[in-house]
Order: C-alpha cells, then structure tokens, then sequence
C-alpha cells in the first residue's frame, strides 16, 4: 500500500502544480494569442498606443533613477549604521508594497494636492503636482521605491567588512571604498532592486489614477490606457496588455539571470 500511497501523493501534487500553473499561464497566452489575431504591429502605431508607451517608459525610467539616487544612502544607512527605530522605519518602507495603490494614490493627493497638507506651500511657489507628469513620476516612485531599497539593504549587509578594511588599509578613503568595493560587491542586488523597482512603476495604475489622472499623452500610462481603451478600442487594449506581458517577461528573465550569476559568483 506504501507505494500506491506514494505514487497518489505524487499524482496529487503535479496536478495541483499543473492546475495552478495552467491557471496562471493560459490567460497570458491567451492575450499574447489575440494580440497577434489583432495585428500587434500596426496596433503599435496607434496614436493612443505610442503615447501611452513612450510616457510609460519616460516616467518609470526616471521613477528609477529618483529611487537609485535617494534610496541608496537609505539603504546603505539602514543596513550599515545603527539608526535608530531601524524596525519602525522598515516597517513603515514596507507599506507601501501591501498598502493598496489607491490608498497610496490618495495619500499623495493628500498630501501635495492643492487643498492638501503641502498645498499651501507648493502653492507660495506657485507649483501645482497633482494632474501632471510629475505627479506620475511620484506616485511611481512612491510604489516602488521600497522594491529597491529593500534589495539594496540585503546587498550592503552582505558585503565583507574585511574587504573594507583591508581597503582602507592600503590608503582608500570612505568614498574609494564605498566606489571600488562596496558598490561593486553589492552591485548584483542593487540591479536587481532597480529592475524590481522599474517593472513595478511601469506596471503602476491606481495611485496614478488618482493622483495624476488620466490625460492621453500628459498622465495616460500604460496601465491607464488599457483601462480606457476597453470602452472603446479593444485592439489598443490588448496591444498595450501584450506590451507589458512581453516587456516585463524579459526584465523578469534578466532579473533571474542576474540572481544565477550571484550563485555561481558569490563575490559579484
């Protein structure tokens, strides 16, 4: 009876594994299928698609940048320091992941809108956030950046501070050690971080929507154009959706690559 037992827990398990998998993979499939029915290509050159693309990949790539330039002190001080309320103040960078977008999208509006907490201020200097491309920049940022830091936090806790020191030693300052062998040594999670940080920018719909709105090549994000699309332009939808599968498969490729290569070299 043992090894009919056995061979039912295996039967079991592959077809739950293969019920979910199926589950998963076959609704992408079947975009990507109908996407090809659509003509993808000459979907492409629709004014709504074009402008939705090049929006999306302008304000997710400097989302990016934004996050790389202040995320990494805070990661570095948060894994190499001892700050204060280290555990509240990670709690509080990890919100943003579970909060739901809109909540994140309202918080914003909030806080920088013209009758929110700031709104007096930006209005002294008369700049207005909410509704403009800068508010998708923020609303970006605010959803991803947490993806970022938190991989760039692992990355600078694992360097050796023997190799540091040794560094040191040999006449570098704290900034030629933090150049030559910190950064290189944690650069495998810092890129991965930046790609995590990116796909989920570009993938950014409900606090962008309400904090930036959706105006056709001002706010209308990827996202946001799949959503409008579908009342009156299903092919631009499903073009759009195909766009995203396809350009977040291969960053999710390349991320699983990275993370191989760190396996294989444990000092890269």
């Amino acid at each position: 009876m043992l090894p009919f037992r056995a061979h039912l827990g295996q039967t079991l398990i592959f077809s739950a594994s293969g019920a979910l998998l199926l589950f998963l993979v076959l609704p992408l499939f079947v975009l990507l299928a109908r996407a090809i029915e659509a003509d993808l290509l000459q979907q492409l050159t629709q004014p709504t698609v074009t402008q939705a693309l090049r929006l999306s990949l302008v304000t997710s790539s400097l989302s990016m940048l934004i996050t790389a330039a202040l995320g990494t002190p805070l990661a570095y001080s948060l894994a190499r320091h001892k700050v204060p309320a280290r555990s509240v103040i990670e709690t509080l960078l990890d919100l943003p992941i579970v909060l739901p977008p809109a909540v994140a999208g309202l918080a914003l509006l909030l806080t920088f809108g013209r009758r929110g907490f700031l709104g007096p201020v930006l209005e002294t200097l008369d700049l207005s956030l909410p509704f403009t491309t800068t508010a998708v920049i923020m609303a970006e940022t605010f959803v991803a950046a947490p993806f970022f830091i938190r991989s760039a936090q692992v990355g600078f806790a694992n360097v050796s501070h023997q190799l540091e020191e040794s560094a040191s030693d040999l006449g570098a300052n704290n900034w030629q050690v933090f150049r030559r062998v910190t950064l290189p040594l944690a650069g495998t999670a810092l890129l991965s971080g930046l790609i995590l940080s990116w796909a989920r920018a570009l993938g950014e719909f409900g606090a962008t929507i309400l904090f930036a709105g959706s105006f056709s090549g001002r706010t209308q994000t990827m996202p946001l154009a799949i959503y409008h699309a579908l009342e009156s332009d299903l092919g631009s939808a499903v073009a759009l959706a195909a766009i995203l599968i396809l350009i977040s498969f291969f960053f999710l490729a390349l991320l699983r690559l990275i993370t191989h290569g760190r396996i294989g070299h444990p000092m890269l």
